[in-house]
């Protein structure tokens, strides 16, 4: 299987990225040396989906199949589209729900078969979640260590107003499916699109 091992902060320097969009609280003291080149439009909206597929944790070719699938999508812009779908991926639902501190732990946590959507398990990452699903932790890893650490250090986040978490139980609920403005991503998603459409 593919595996970025970019070091995180190197890679967020490169994008302009805040750490903090992948549940990290470290920051980099260095600058980047190119801060006074002009980008080339071609650049900038490599930069956008190189953005996107970073924060996500996505490849090119699951990235161009999300791509391919918002522009059939017959509500909302292909680009707004996209974004909620990634956003739908049930690693990132993790994530956001707080059970896990990066959405690379989500997906290991996906991948190791600690989940349920209602009822039943699922250990794919990019499994689309529905409005109205439940999702929890598997029972047998409810008391676990892991995941008491992983709630000190997310019990302050802020869960998106479209899902509902309960803590206490390590479950939750996608009450709706989220609009564009609820995805506090710094993603330009209309370059992204002007740059499939070439």
């Amino acid at each position: 299987m593919a595996v970025d091992r970019t070091p995180v902060l190197k890679r967020c320097r490169a994008l302009g990225l805040d750490p903090v969009y992948l549940g990290l609280d470290k920051k980099s003291n260095r600058s980047t040396a190119r801060a006074n080149k002009k980008m080339s439009e071609y650049g900038l909206q490599l930069r956008e989906k190189q953005k996107a597929k970073f924060i996500y944790g996505v490849l090119e070719k699951p990235f161009r199949n999300n791509f391919a699938k918002a522009q059939k999508l017959k509500y909302g812009t292909t680009g707004e589209n996209l974004m909620i779908l990634l956003e739908l991926r049930l690693d990132n639902v993790l994530f956001r729900l707080g059970f896990a501190r990066t959405r690379k732990e989500a997906r290991q946590i996906v991948d190791h078969k600690h989940v349920l959507v209602n009822g039943k398990q699922i250990n794919i990452p990019s499994y689309e979640v529905k409005a109205g699903d439940v999702i929890e932790i598997k029972e047998k890893f409810k008391s676990a260590q892991r995941y008491k650490d992983i709630l000190e250090v997310t019990g302050g986040r802020l869960v998106p107003g479209w899902l509902e978490a309960d803590q206490e139980k390590l479950s939750g609920v996608v009450k709706e499916i989220p609009t564009r403005d609820q995805i506090d991503v710094p993603v330009n998603e209309v370059l992204i699109v002007e740059l499939y459409s070439k």
